[in-house]
């Protein structure tokens, strides 16, 4: 069995631990988190894991063959980077790093250490997002022509990155699993509400040439969580909706059809195609199960990750962009 340390307590920390105990090939030896009364609580979940404050007696044992680390953004680059010059395996949450060089850098230290380095893009191991992924490889969405994704929940407040940063990382990688190209460019506006400087309101315009577009809007203020992903293509349109339940996707068969006219008094003729509304039926296990799972299966068996480095560093410039057309007032930043 794979033993793993989990660094990092808080929000996601306790999912993960959850998801290990529930692997049948992994064991959680270590637990680490500064918080004493919070490492207790969730102790409490793993009575055989040693228990620390410090990341450092984590990465000093040699019997521990990977980390997961679920801390603030502006951490992950040094508990990473110590990890990885420890011989361990890392499970990282979102995003990888807090810049493109940071990441680069990661990515690089991984590759030449040998070691798996994942970044927890936890949706790409949904149940929906597979099915969406078969559905492009397939052809049935035929050629794909927008993303148009909604974020928005009351909080969670970050203290260190803003929403764009906390949130679009999940519709950034998603498109990037879908599509395998990084957008020619974006731009990028928003608001802070709170006073403290850090966005809560985001939204913004990627051009991924030929026509593609995708807009994301993220939000920490909104009353009503939403959770809604639309893949516009030429034959079908797939939303996703996170929050529903009973039909999480559904394949639309509308549209237009073009053509040219063939008595020549207009250039083309657009019709409009109504046809089936279609829920497949999907899987209804936590995409953190599989993410457990496959972070596993690259470690025993040397599987390149689904969400590796390499896609880590993509968002990651993405974000970078995007920030920059923020702070200058919305100006379109090439990638």
């Amino acid at each position: 069995m794979i033993s793993v340390g989990v660094i990092g307590l808080g929000y996601w920390g306790p999912n993960l631990v959850r998801n290990f105990n529930l692997s049948p090939r992994a064991r959680i030896a270590w637990l680490c988190d500064v918080n004493q009364a919070r490492l207790d609580e969730i102790g409490l979940q793993c009575p055989a894991a040693a228990r620390t404050t410090t990341a450092d007696d984590v990465l000093a044992d040699a019997a521990v063959d990977a980390v997961a680390i679920a801390t603030p953004v502006a951490t992950h680059y040094a508990l990473v980077r110590a990890a990885l010059q420890a011989g361990k395996h890392v499970l990282v949450e979102k995003p990888l790093a807090g810049s493109v060089a940071e990441g680069t850098e990661l990515l690089q230290q991984a590759a030449q250490a040998g070691r798996t380095l994942l970044v927890d893009h936890v949706f790409l191991y949904s149940p929906a997002v597979r099915k969406m992924a078969d559905l492009v490889r397939t052809g049935e969405v035929g050629d794909i022509l927008f993303f148009d994704s909604v974020r928005i929940n009351l909080g969670l407040f970050q203290h260190d990155v803003n929403v764009m940063w906390d949130l679009a990382p999940h519709d950034l990688s998603i498109i990037d699993h879908l599509i395998e190209r990084a957008p020619q460019s974006v731009v990028a506006v928003g608001a802070s509400h709170a006073g403290n400087r850090l966005q809560d309101v985001a939204y913004l315009h990627l051009d991924y040439g030929d026509n593609l577009l995708a807009s994301v809007h993220v939000n920490w203020l909104s009353p009503v969580k939403v959770r809604h992903f639309l893949m516009g293509g030429s034959r079908r349109s797939v939303l996703y909706n996170e929050l529903d339940l009973s039909e999480r996707l559904k394949v639309y068969d509308r549209g237009i059809d073009v053509s040219k006219d063939p008595k020549g008094i207009r250039e083309v003729l657009v019709s409009y195609r109504s046809g089936d509304v279609v829920s497949p039926r999907l899987d209804t296990s936590e995409p953190l199960r599989y993410l457990v799972e496959h972070f596993a299966e690259c470690i025993e068996n040397g599987v390149r990750p689904v969400s590796g480095a390499d896609q880590g560093v993509r968002i990651v410039r993405i974000l970078e962009a995007a920030q920059q057309s923020l702070s200058e007032g919305g100006k379109r930043v090439n990638i």
